[in-house]
């Protein structure tokens, strides 16, 4: 492959989306030239517009519309990444069938996401297993990738309220949840570092039709409470959640969201409790849990990847020189 890589995204204006492209634009060996594809009543956003200033080719795409419009902005891609919302994900469909006709080299799917079963535990995890079942029954070349949950969705609330401007919406309370006894160890990664992620495993060989996990390290959340606390200098309240309080909070989310399947609200209410009966109670992110469900290592692949770790996160948050995640949300 020559040292420019062709690049198409889905979703670049999102938080994913930006840190990947962020991560691509910085990339000198190789090389990435970058296509974000955008509905066309979006193209005119700031932040496409932003993107374009910093060299992104910005191009409208129906994703539900004819095929053949899409085949031809694919055409001498090297990769399509998509990371699009998990309520968009049937659009993938479309796009991996547009990808396979114009010869694409690779797809990434819009996993990226945190160690999950495949079925029975997280809703859309399932959704993207069928996704993955479709790609590969098309014998396009893909690479599925998971990476830990973010360090910016795993800062507390502190009791003097001086973050709750990098917390999304939802987060904003009282207290932080633990699950169990707090002990329950779970892989995390920086979001900035997620795309840096994105950018070696794209361009090694050694991923090609392979399930990825990269992750910077593992932390329990009684951990995240003492680094937070230590740099802080506050107390947190810690309130511990069973695994029966937990799957009430699923049940509950579940009816909530059948007697209103068009409220927003209710899905991500749904989607936070499934995720953390996932990673806080069962304890599924984990690397020993990716190692045998079949996935490459990220730490074996790049031993050398320097990552942020999440005491530094912390310690950026204290100083004031982070934003926030889902603001808009």
């Amino acid at each position: 492959m020559s040292t420019t890589m062709k690049v198409a995204i889905v979703g670049a204006s999102g938080d994913t989306g930006q840190s990947i492209v962020n991560a691509l634009l910085s990339s000198s060996t190789p090389k990435f030239e970058i296509t974000a594809l955008t509905r066309p009543q979006s193209l005119n956003k700031p932040t496409n517009l932003a993107l374009q200033s910093r060299g992104v080719r910005i191009v409208p795409a129906d994703l539900r519309g004819p095929i053949a419009p899409l085949i031809t902005l694919l055409q001498d891609i090297d990769i399509v990444i998509s990371a699009i919302h998990f309520n968009a994900l049937a659009d993938e469909t479309p796009l991996a069938d547009a990808a396979k006709a114009a010869g694409v080299k690779r797809f990434v799917q819009s996993a990226l996401m945190i160690i999950i079963p495949p079925r029975g535990v997280v809703d859309f995890r399932e959704k993207k297993e069928e996704n993955l079942h479709y790609i590969q029954k098309l014998r396009l070349p893909y690479t599925y990738i998971d990476a830990g949950w973010w360090h910016q969705l795993s800062l507390p609330r502190l009791p003097s309220g001086r973050v709750d401007h990098l917390l999304p919406p939802a987060a904003q309370h009282d207290g932080f949840p633990l699950g169990r006894d707090g002990n329950v160890p779970t892989a995390l990664a920086d979001l900035r570092d997620v795309g840096r992620y994105v950018a070696r495993i794209i361009a090694d060989p050694r991923t090609l039709n392979r399930r990825v996990h990269v992750y910077n390290e593992v932390y329990t959340l009684n951990r995240v409470c003492e680094v937070v606390e230590r740099v802080s200098g506050e107390k947190l309240e810690r309130r511990y959640v069973s695994r029966a309080e937990a799957r009430d909070a699923v049940d509950k989310a579940r009816m909530r969201l059948a007697h209103s399947p068009g409220d927003t609200g209710a899905l991500l209410a749904h989607v936070a409790a499934q995720l953390f009966y996932s990673w806080g109670i069962r304890g599924d992110n984990t690397p020993e849990n990716a190692e045998y469900l079949g996935y490459l290592s990220g730490k074996d692949l790049y031993p050398d990847f320097e990552y942020v770790s999440f005491e530094e996160y912390i310690r950026e948050v204290h100083r004031g020189e982070v934003e926030g995640v889902y603001q808009s949300r």
